[in-house]
């Protein structure tokens, strides 16, 4: 079971992934306005969609990252300094301009489930954002030394869509009440926006910090 994580590892991903998970963004967006305009299985559809896509990115993510830490662990080190610089931009943004959540609820034509999931996919997989924040966050809980890094970062990614899906499922089932809740405080928003600002400081401020090994 050596593509398993340490307890403090996964803790700290644990930690972090739940503050993404409930920061709004264009797939959180997408699922919330299928459930209020669809109907509930529009959203869960389109939210397995999504889900579909960050499975792409994960895998692509490990290979990808491991093929590179194989042929260089200095050059993989500088994709995870990249990474925390990003990191960095993004606490940074979520403090400044923070989270966009903007739901759409009139009713129109129905559509099928298939073209639900097929527009979850598509607004995660053809986003330019998710491909980079899943190069630069990964990396940030595998040792570069790691020999068993290629296991562990596909095991995150996986981790990370197993906490996704019932949390974004219950907003689904929720979504009437969810997205009233944000317009009677705006509060919650900008309480979501600094935690995961925090989260996002930490790990860059704690990898710029480190030295390879």
């Amino acid at each position: 079971m050596e593509f398993i994580p340490s307890f403090g590892v996964i803790t700290a991903f644990t930690l972090a992934a739940a503050i993404l998970i409930v920061t709004p963004g264009p797939d959180m967006t997408l699922f919330l306005s299928r459930a209020l305009m669809q109907g509930r299985a529009a959203g869960l559809a389109a939210m397995i969609g999504a889900s579909s896509g960050i499975v792409v990115h994960t895998m692509l993510a490990a290979f990808g990252l491991s093929a590179l830490l194989a042929a260089s662990p200095k050059a993989f080190f500088v994709v995870k300094v990249a990474g925390a610089l990003y990191l960095l931009f993004l606490a940074f943004q979520a403090i400044r301009h923070g989270s966009a959540l903007t739901l759409e609820t009139r009713t129109g034509p129905r559509q099928s489930l298939w073209r639900s999931w097929a527009a979850g996919l598509g607004i995660n997989l053809l986003n330019p954002k998710i491909v980079l924040f899943f190069v630069t966050f990964l990396p940030q809980f595998v040792s570069v030394s790691d020999p068993h890094a290629g296991g562990k970062l596909a095991f995150l990614g996986f981790y990370f869509i197993a906490l996704a899906i019932p949390s974004c499922g219950a907003m689904i089932l929720a979504a009437a009440e969810f997205s009233a809740a944000l317009k009677r405080s705006p509060m919650i928003s900008r309480v979501v926006d600094y935690l995961c600002a925090t989260i996002f400081g930490a790990f860059a401020i704690r990898l710029l910090m480190t030295r390879t090994s």
